[in-house]
């Protein structure tokens, strides 16, 4: 008990967190003691940590196999729990498998078995069936958003995958939100409950109505990100069609922004996130998928720009801002005529001040270099880079995200084009690397 006491407060240390929150340190409890648990959370309260650790605690050092498997809905989300996982710095190997991208980079990948495998219910269907590794070791089960994820199996994937565990002893299942029927495949029988949504009842979380004057809110849009004076926050669109339409009214105001949705490349969606991350974008106009199940920091507001159909969806959008401890604010943007459904409560009603001071350019901007984790390149080491031969100081280094094959740096957007000039072709480590504007 004391070394596996030891071994989470190494883990703990390395994430940078100096206690558990009531929910996790309950949760580890209960996961250790109970076959079956169900772990609803708020969105943003560390529901991953909380069943990662007890899965740490079950692995076995001596075998060679995968040993615990996490379904999620979403490639982010996978790819947001690899991170976590490789963060923890425990020595079991993680990979995430998913969606959108070549399977033969998931066959190079895991030919190296790893202890966690991370996946969406499409891509380990097709792994599982076509036997790339054996699934008899796989004692523990994880099923992460698992409202979304039932969804996203539903044409028979995840009761297929179901067929292929015969020795799970261990199931967990966590969501943001109740009410979810379980499958009976799922074999979650006399399951234990952790509810930690009534916690949500205290939420900072202020709604407010902003009328527009047409049925067009675009302008009324513009007129609310003027006053919240880029500030951090997303505005939630219903269709891919009305991401792109505003992207595009956006861009001819001027204002930084990014966007994020199912139809957009993975590659385009992880930049767009990162340029959240970093500060070189402040708004991000989104569609569901950005509600749930991505890493970006908190945000200072949302907006819905078009009403969700469904309260669920409305729940998860606002679950972006005012979590744990922090105020935030959900925009309605109501059109002249526009009937809002009734879920929707009714809630103070907002009147726009006139900023005549426009948008404010963002001070950071984002450089791509074209070197990372493979080629042995760390942070320390572009950040040399940075200061020797950039010549910037401290001040002027941004977030540094390193990848496998890149990194993306937040510089200055007032001296990033002489950066480019200065640093492109340059040598990082024994790699000659590309330095350009994002």
């Amino acid at each position: 008990m004391a070394n596996i006491i030891k071994a989470q407060q190494d883990i703990l240390e390395k994430l940078k967190i100096y206690s558990l929150n009531p929910m996790q340190e309950e949760a580890l409890e209960v996961i250790k003691n109970n076959a079956n648990t169900i772990l609803l959370s708020p969105t943003g309260t560390g529901k991953t940590l909380a069943f990662l650790l007890p899965i740490l605690d079950e692995l076995d050092p001596e075998c060679a196999e995968v040993q615990a498997l996490i379904i999620v809905p979403s490639r982010e989300l996978a790819i947001q729990i690899e991170h976590v996982v490789r963060n923890m710095g425990s020595g079991y190997k993680a990979n995430a498998i998913y969606g959108g991208r070549a399977i033969s980079k998931d066959k190079i990948e895991l030919k190296h078995t790893p202890a966690i495998l991370i996946g969406t219910p499409g891509r380990l269907a097709d792994h599982f069936e076509q036997e790339r590794f054996t699934t008899n070791h796989i004692k523990t089960l994880v099923i992460d958003e698992f409202d979304l994820s039932i969804e996203v199996g539903a044409g028979g994937e995840l009761k297929n995958i179901m067929s292929y565990l015969p020795n799970v002893s261990k199931r967990i299942l966590t969501s943001a939100t109740q009410g979810n029927s379980i499958p009976g495949y799922l074999k979650m029988d006399r399951a234990v409950t952790l509810n930690f949504l009534k916690e949500q009842t205290s939420s900072k979380l202020m709604v407010k109505t902003v009328l527009s004057p047409s049925e067009n809110k675009h302008n009324t849009l513009v007129d609310l990100l003027y006053v919240l004076e880029n500030e951090p926050g997303i505005v939630f669109c219903n269709k891919k069609e009305s991401i792109e339409d505003l992207s595009r009214f956006l861009d001819k105001k001027k204002i930084t922004h990014t966007c994020f949705h199912g139809g957009m490349e993975q590659r385009d969606r992880e930049r767009a996130l990162i340029q959240l991350r970093n500060g070189s974008a402040s708004v991000l106009i989104a569609s569901d998928l950005a509600s749930r199940g991505i890493d970006i920091p908190e945000m200072s507001y949302i907006i819905h720009y078009e009403i969700p159909s469904a309260f669920q969806e409305y729940t998860h959008r606002n679950g972006r801002t005012a979590r744990v401890n922090s105020k935030g604010t959900a925009y309605l943007i109501k059109g002249k005529r526009e009937i809002f459904p009734e879920f929707i409560e009714k809630s103070k009603v907002e009147t726009i001040p006139v900023n005549s001071g426009g948008w404010k350019p963002q001070f950071w901007t984002t450089l791509f270099i074209s070197g990372g984790r493979k080629d042995k390149i760390s942070k320390g080491d572009i950040a040399g880079l940075f200061f020797k031969q950039g010549q910037i100081t401290k001040d002027q280094l941004g977030v540094i995200e390193l990848k496998q094959d890149c990194a993306f740096v937040a510089v200055p957007a007032s001296i990033a084009d002489e950066l480019v000039g200065l640093l492109n072709n340059t040598r990082l480590k024994k790699k000659k690397v590309r330095v350009t504007l994002l």
